[in-house]
């Protein structure tokens, strides 16, 4: 966890705005700007690319997983649309028609943004139907969400506007980004509600097992003891089946020869 939030894709940005807010509150006298805009800028923007690049890069061993077994079997593919998207964001946010200076916030981004294409790509491959879909429409969502900021900001946006809505976005969607892997819990959190709720129900009534099944228990075994056997001889009349057998016996009359 230490290592993620160091590794952040938006650590150069956060470390380059950090550096130069401390150097606005500087005294006038004390601004070289030969030694304080460029040594520590390149230097921090350079460690945070180098934790970034670890990021982006930790994904692999999930992915040959993937490739391996020909299937995602239950990994998301969510954080890694919503990461390209933050990427792609961050990338738009650090060129100089943008934000003067940030060249290397592009360059991290820009490299983020190509691996997490691939890892999408993977992922579209072997996913499931039902989850390709979703994921194939989320990606598209994403595209059409970074094409609209994009051509905003580029024609309708000016100057510290267009730098304060980009950045904006960026960081907007950052959040998102990590918030992301959160969507796993929603069914599981759902299911442990209810097999809560089921363990609280049959504590309560663990030794209740109510009257009506009760009466019914008794009901049934009074109507198998008074219930009736069957069996025995069906006759016809004088109660043989054969009409010819059993009976009195007949007088036979014979004449004298």
């Amino acid at each position: 966890l230490l290592l993620r939030s160091f590794s952040s894709p938006s650590l150069p940005f956060l470390l380059i705005l950090c550096f130069n807010s401390r150097r606005n509150h500087l005294p006038r006298s004390t601004r070289n700007p030969a030694t304080m805009n460029n040594t520590p800028h390149f230097v921090f923007g350079i460690l945070g690319n180098a934790f970034a690049l670890f990021l982006f890069l930790a994904p692999t061993i999930t992915f040959k997983r993937i490739i391996k077994n020909r299937t995602t079997e239950e990994f998301s593919g969510v954080p890694y649309v919503m990461t390209l998207l933050n990427c792609l964001l961050s990338a738009w946010y650090g060129l100089p028609f943008v934000s003067k200076g940030n060249l290397l916030v592009t360059t991290i981004n820009g490299t983020g943004a190509a691996i997490e294409i691939v890892y999408v790509l993977l992922f579209l491959v072997f996913a499931p139907k039902k989850v390709k879909a979703k994921i194939g429409s989320l990606f598209a969502a994403v595209l059409s969400v970074f094409a609209v900021i994009a051509l905003v900001s580029l024609f309708a946006l000016h100057g510290n506007t267009r730098k304060l809505f980009c950045g904006t976005a960026a960081t907007v969607f950052s959040i998102i980004m990590y918030a992301s892997p959160l969507s796993i819990m929603i069914p599981n959190g759902f299911g442990c509600g209810l097999g809560l709720m089921q363990l609280i129900l049959y504590f309560i009534y663990r030794n209740h097992k109510g009257s009506n099944i009760a009466e019914k228990e008794s009901a049934m075994e009074m109507g198998s003891q008074k219930k009736p056997k069957q069996g025995g001889n069906h006759t016809h009349g004088n109660g043989n089946d054969d009409p010819g057998a059993g009976g009195p016996p007949t007088a036979i009359n014979e004449s004298p020869v």
